[in-house]
């Protein structure tokens, strides 16, 4: 059994995707599609850059989203490949809806339109400079958690990602951000601020996620095939109700990556593929799980080498 994996924000990259575009007339399309949607060119700016450009949230999500679409699109249609027959889909985050997409839930312009939005609502919904994100290495987060207790109250500090053992993402006000650090390196612990330009998937987010309620609730959405790990409740969701009121709840959400990983491979999964641009969720994976096998796809020649084993 196999699943599909598809990547969050921090995976892109200018250029990414271009050996694709230049192949294959299906990611031309796909490419035009989100550009007429969105109103302008972003396919110069995931090609040609500038990284500044790519960076930003609103540009981000729905980039990343759409490489995967194109390269999922190809294996299936030039490849022949039914990845529909997989055992579920997963997304990291924005991944998520790349996941909907693929499994036919969710229509590509939706989705360019609703992670536009939504990365616009994210980045606004905290004033530049006051949040931040730490990764922490080498805890579980279960003493995460005991050391979160400890901090000063009147600031935000949660888990925003369990991405795998060991490596726990946190968000929240920088001043407690800030001292959760310095905590845990008098207990030779690290944690690394991480280069992001707001404290996602924490309750910071409210405001964006009540921005999102609406646009979220109001697409229309099909159920998908296979059906979607969530990230909120990390097994298998496929009602459209229940999806909506999920994705509107990750905004301000853990990202439950491990337990996600884990509930597949408890249901038979022995084999993940990821799709998209980097190899940040085939490295979270090897880190859960030893055993599986892992196969990333993010260029034409990454394909190449698939097909032939």
């Amino acid at each position: 059994m196999q699943a599909i994996l598809f990547p969050g924000q921090g995976s892109q990259y200018v250029g990414m995707g271009s050996d694709f575009y230049a192949k294959f007339d299906s990611v031309k399309k796909n490419f035009d599609i989100v550009d007429q949607t969105l109103g302008f060119k972003l396919s110069n700016i995931i090609l040609n850059g500038p990284d500044e450009e790519l960076k930003l949230t609103q540009n981000t999500q729905p980039a990343i989203m759409i490489i995967g679409v194109s390269i999922f699109n190809v294996l299936n249609k030039n490849f022949n490949l039914n990845l529909n027959s997989s055992s579920f889909f997963a997304g990291h985050s924005l991944g998520e809806y790349t996941a909907l997409v693929c499994s036919g839930s969710l229509s590509v312009e939706k989705a360019a339109y609703l992670l536009h939005e939504r990365g616009k609502a994210m980045q606004n919904a905290v004033p530049s400079g006051q949040g931040a994100m730490t990764a922490v290495l080498g805890m579980s987060v279960r003493d995460i958690e005991e050391e979160i207790k400890k901090l000063p109250e009147g600031g935000i500090c949660e888990i925003a990602n369990d991405n795998s053992d060991g490596q726990v993402v946190v968000s929240g006000t920088k001043k407690n951000v800030e001292i959760l650090n310095q905590n845990l390196k008098q207990k030779n612990k690290r944690g690394i601020i991480l280069p992001v330009s707001a404290p996602f998937h924490c309750s910071l987010m409210r405001e964006a996620s009540a921005k999102m309620k609406d646009k979220i609730q109001n697409t229309n959405f099909i159920e998908p095939k296979p059906s979607i790990i969530s990230n909120v409740t990390a097994k298998e969701e496929n009602d459209t109700n229940t999806i909506k009121s999920l994705l509107v709840e990750q905004i301000t959400s853990r990202v439950r990556w491990r337990e996600g990983v884990n509930y597949m491979i408890k249901n038979g999964v022995k084999h993940f593929i990821e799709i998209g641009p980097g190899k940040v969720l085939s490295g979270l994976v090897k880190k859960i799980n030893k055993d599986v096998k892992i196969t990333n796809i993010s260029s034409v020649d990454t394909i190449n080498n698939f097909i032939s084993k």
